[in-house]
This record gives structure tokens, sequence and C-alpha cells, in this order.
């Protein structure tokens, strides 16, 4: 329940993968959690149950051994709160009540942007869309050939206007990306072939075999920036993205300080 709130609030499933931990394969008895006084009680259960928007119920709020931080019971899931009721720790992730804002989120977002300027785009594929062929926005984009959802995504990048999109070939999913990455790079007309394989399902020709894919290096910068899933995109901005967006939620995140 308490993931399901999380995800819609933005957090995205890889990361709240990393945050869940699995329980103890021998978890010990604990004791019954002494109830908070009835003003704490109140001012939590208040809090907590605006932010779910009425659609879950406080069963109990209890007492820990942290001075100041309350156990929140919700059914058999558990979140805990600051006494005061406006702050909560949910799945390792620290939301303000009040707006809802998750500030853990917000905090990953700063520490996972990127300087885009710096980013050695000699290893990426340029496509110019829009402006009279200037692009003035900037895209970035890790792609694996056989990755589906970043097959969704091109069609999204290749509806976008006044942007420049650079794409780097990330075979990562399995062998045969490292050689549809290569004959696409290797191409007369790079941009035609790989368009060709992941919107239309036609592979590239063979590369020359003096063509040289720069695989180790553009692997390097993947790790180098924690790219561990396509499509990962990051735009002017410096902001990171996660997964295929739609139109308007790149609209929106090229729009984004």
């Amino acid at each position: 329940m308490i993931k399901r709130i999380l995800l819609a609030s933005g957090v995205s499933a890889v990361l709240l993968a990393q945050l869940v931990l699995s329980p103890p394969a021998f978890a010990q008895k604990a004791p019954t959690p002494e109830p908070a006084s009835p003003a704490v009680t109140k001012q939590v259960k208040s809090s907590v149950e605006a932010w779910l928007k009425g659609r879950f119920k406080v069963d109990a709020v209890s007492k820990t051994a942290m001075p100041g931080l309350v156990e929140v019971r919700i059914g058999k899931d558990i979140l805990y709160a600051h006494e005061n009721g406006q702050f909560a720790l949910v799945e390792g992730q620290l939301i303000e009540l009040k707006s809802g804002n998750n500030l853990t989120a917000a905090r990953m977002e700063v520490l996972q942007a990127v300087d885009v300027s710096k980013l050695p785009l000699d290893l990426a594929m340029k496509t110019v869309q829009g402006d009279g062929g200037k692009g003035a926005r900037t895209i970035v984009v890790f792609e694996d050939p056989y990755c589906s959802f970043c097959r969704k995504y091109r069609a999204v990048l290749m509806d976008m206007e006044n942007v420049t999109i650079y794409t780097y070939f990330y075979p990562i999913l399995r062998a045969e990306s490292t050689t549809v990455s290569k004959n696409a790079w290797c191409a007369k007309d790079r941009e035609a072939a790989w368009e060709g394989w992941m919107m239309g399902g036609r592979e590239p020709a063979a590369a020359p075999a003096n063509c040289d894919f720069p695989k180790d290096k553009i692997l390097a910068l993947g790790k180098e920036l924690g790219v561990q899933a396509t499509p990962t995109t990051f735009v002017s901005s410096g902001k990171r993205l996660q997964g295929a967006l739609g139109k308007e939620a790149l609209e929106a995140a090229l729009k984004s300080p």
C-alpha cells in the first residue's frame, strides 16, 4: 500500500527497489510498543491521514526508542513520523506531510544530476530537430537496441521540436546489443540506421571490419553516471529522467530549472 503511494508520488521503481530491505530470516519478537500521548496521536494521525488524502486510516501511533520519532501503523504497514506531525519516513523516504514533497527524492535528483556540457558528446549520435536545424534544447539519452521501452520512447523523441538529441548506444541487455549498436554506429547514415532499427525493426548492415565502435568508453561513461537501465535521459538542466516518458512529461522536464 505505502509502496503504491510512493510510486504515485514520483519515486522510481528502481530507486524504491533499492531502498526496500528484505525482512530478516529469523526476526525476533518485538515487544508491544507503548502508545503515544493523546496529543501526539491526534496530531500525527491528522497529518498522516491528510497526506494519504483519506484513502487510508491510521490504526495506531506508538512511541519508539528514538526520542521524537513515533511509529504509525496502517493495517499491517508501518511508517515513522516526527511527533509534531510535520515529517514522515516511508520506505527510507523523508516526506514533508503537509506539502506531500518527497525530500529524499528531491535530494537524490540533485545528486544524480550531471553537467551535460561536460559529457563526451562525440561518443553519441547527434540528431537535430526543429528551429531551423539549431535544436536549442538538449536531450541526452542512453538506449539499448533491444530495449522495448527505448523503442517506444524513440517515437516520442522523434516527435519533439527544437531539440538536439545525443544518443549513446548503450549495449547492456544482450550480446546482440553490441552487434546492432556497432552496425548502426558504423553505418554511412548513422541516424537512418538507428531509427530504422528502433522504429522499423530493420537491422543495420554489417559494419566494416575496420570500424571502431567506442563500446568500452560508452559503458564506462554509463557506469560513471550510474546508468543502470535504459532508457535513461538527461536534459539541459542536468536532471535525470528514468524510463520511457510521454511527450508532455518530457516537455515539462525541459522547462524545469
